[in-house]
């Protein structure tokens, strides 16, 4: 087994030289993998108009890294400035973000045995792509934070209906043509319940890694290699709309009013993604914090992620 940081190194040389002479093989053994054994890396993924910066995961990193000092964190970073990877989250397409993303954790040894990925709003998304295209290294728990796993369709904290109906219905005009789908992110997970088939032909992602127009079977399988999949729902959510996506839920076809739950849905009826033999697993929990969109409480993250998933 590779030691994974300088500190164990450093602390496994100390050990053994020091107190070799005098300790049986076994007690040596059990010293040995009390040093290099260490928890599960971490890797997150920011959300829209975010960077790796972002003061949350900052918060988060500093947490960890205080309550486990040999706990080794990435946080993506796509671009080589906090610029960059700024306005890539806003411009640079998924498809090429997950690419990015894949060569990084692949060139990067310290995750080769796997990780648990942690994503925010619409770096879950991009986390779950993640996680169907790109299998190595394993992603073996995947934390999404107020993720539209189902797209969005809706302004957020738009509360004058019919405003706000005039609005999605011009931007569902735009959102599906060539240049708002190669540059512009939230056009490529809009989904537009009214014009179903629409969605499906020109959406260039949500649509795949839903399996909405073929089947992928390595999609499925890569998703169930998770040991557990879990989406917190924001219960005061104004900014994804409906919520009820950041639980795999959405509009009931043809509907912009009514909202179905996943289990409802055709995608998991028909279990085109693997999510209901995940959900007869045990694999998927559900959980919900009542807050607005992605804030953050350290207690509550500490009490519900990691002590039970880090």
């Amino acid at each position: 087994m590779t030691v994974t940081s300088h500190t164990n190194e450093i602390r496994k040389n100390h050990l053994i030289s020091g107190g070799a002479k005098s300790m049986s093989p076994l007690i040596l053994l059990i010293v040995w993998f009390g040093v290099v054994a260490c928890r599960t890396p971490v890797l997150f993924w920011h959300g829209f108009a975010n960077a790796y910066t972002v003061s949350s995961i900052t918060l988060i990193k500093e947490n960890l890294e205080t309550l486990y000092p040999d706990l080794y964190i990435k946080v993506l970073q796509i671009g080589d400035t906090v610029v960059e990877d700024f306005v890539n989250s806003i411009s640079m397409h998924p498809d090429r973000q997950i690419e990015i993303a894949c060569n990084a954790t692949q060139s990067d040894e310290r995750l080769r045995d796997g990780y648990v990925g942690i994503g925010f709003s619409q770096g879950g998304l991009l986390l779950r792509g993640l996680a169907q295209r790109c299998s190595h290294p394993p992603m073996k728990k995947m934390i999404t934070m107020g993720t539209m796993h189902q797209g969005v369709y809706g302004l957020p904290n738009c509360n004058i209906y019919f405003v706000c109906d005039i609005i999605r219905r011009l931007y569902s005009r735009l959102a599906y043509t060539d240049f708002w789908q190669n540059y512009f992110v939230q056009a490529t997970y809009w989904h537009n319940p009214l014009d179903i088939d629409n969605y499906k032909r020109r959406n260039t992602f949500l649509a795949d890694i839903n399996n909405e127009n073929r089947i992928n079977g390595t999609y499925i399988d890569n998703l169930n290699r998770l040991e557990k999949f879990v989406m917190v729902k924001y219960t005061k959510e104004t900014f994804v709309v409906p919520s009820e996506s950041e639980w795999f839920g959405y509009y009931e076809t043809a509907l912009d009013n009514q909202t179905q739950t996943l289990e409802n849905s055709q995608l998991y009826i028909d279990d085109r993604l693997g999510l209901r033999r995940m959900h007869d697993e045990g694999k998927l929990d559900f959980l919900t914090v009542p807050w607005e969109h992605v804030e953050f409480h350290w207690d509550w993250f500490k009490d519900n992620i990691v002590d039970r998933y880090l």
